[in-house]
């Protein structure tokens, strides 16, 4: 049977894992997720926060070799690739074309649904996809939902993975004072943005995002005190992708259907 380190090496050279091997690897990464209990997980030394990838490899392997180890995707030419090599979910229509059936993208969605919902860093760094929820009050609201199945289309759950942060008014500060929110969901221009005051960043790690945008791409890292700074770098160089040019598309000028929170 062929080692994980094998896998990696294949995946470095943008060759895909056969089916048989997606299925030992899903497995054993479903072993991992599944020991996670809690829906927030928590982490307490030196953690690099990095945001959405979107499928791009080269970029996330670049981020490997500059920051470690980083997490979600779900757009890009090299989506099931990037999927494979940081075990996520990918698109059915790149399962279809790069496997000729849609067995792989069952085996990514069904081990999606055992990831945690959220990270908490030093009790300090509220990390997750989405935004908040009107439902949600603590993080043992968090730790109660039943994660273990396919994000439904409304709700508690689908806020965490899905909302966006709103300059509108809504809820009220807390008077015990708030740590920092730190999420994925937007491209952002310069790889990460502040919002409500700097208690809101997104951290955005797919450069060129769609290969049109020229964005940058960032990464937080933070230490044991919660210092913390920003790396943003451009993207990886490699001829096979089309240029692009720094412009926001309209796609991101218009709210989105998915909902929206007011944080």
């Amino acid at each position: 049977m062929r080692t994980l380190d094998a896998w990696i090496k294949q995946l470095m050279k943008f060759k895909i894992l056969s089916e048989d091997d997606v299925d030992r690897l899903c497995d054993q990464a479903r072993e991992v997720v599944q020991d996670e209990k809690s829906n927030v997980q928590t982490a307490s030394s030196l953690v690099t926060v990095c945001g959405v990838i979107h499928g791009q490899c080269h970029d996330l392997i670049e981020l490997f070799r500059t920051s470690g180890p980083c997490d979600y995707v779900d757009r890009g030419y090299h989506s099931v690739e990037s999927r494979i090599t940081i075990f996520w979910g990918t698109t059915i229509r790149q399962c279809l074309r790069k496997y000729g059936n849609a067995r792989v993208w069952t085996l990514f969605t069904d081990l999606l649904d055992y990831l945690p919902l959220a990270a908490l860093i030093n009790n300090g760094i509220f990390c997750l996809h989405g935004g908040l929820s009107t439902s949600i009050d603590t993080l043992d609201n968090i730790r109660e939902l039943d994660r273990v199945h396919e994000p439904p289309h409304d709700g508690p759950m689908c806020d965490l993975l899905w909302s966006d942060p709103d300059d509108r008014c809504g809820w009220g500060i807390s008077s015990r004072g708030a740590g920092l929110v730190a999420r994925a969901y937007q491209m952002v221009m310069d790889g990460y943005l502040w919002s409500h005051d700097r208690n809101v960043v997104t951290v955005f790690s797919a450069p060129e995002y769609c290969y049109r945008c020229g964005n940058l791409v960032a990464t937080l890292e933070v230490d044991e005190q919660l210092d913390y700074q920003f790396i943003q770098f451009d993207p990886s160089p490699w001829t096979g992708e089309p240029t692009v040019h720094r412009r926001t598309p309209a796609y991101f000028l218009h709210l989105q259907s998915c909902p929206y929170i007011a944080i």
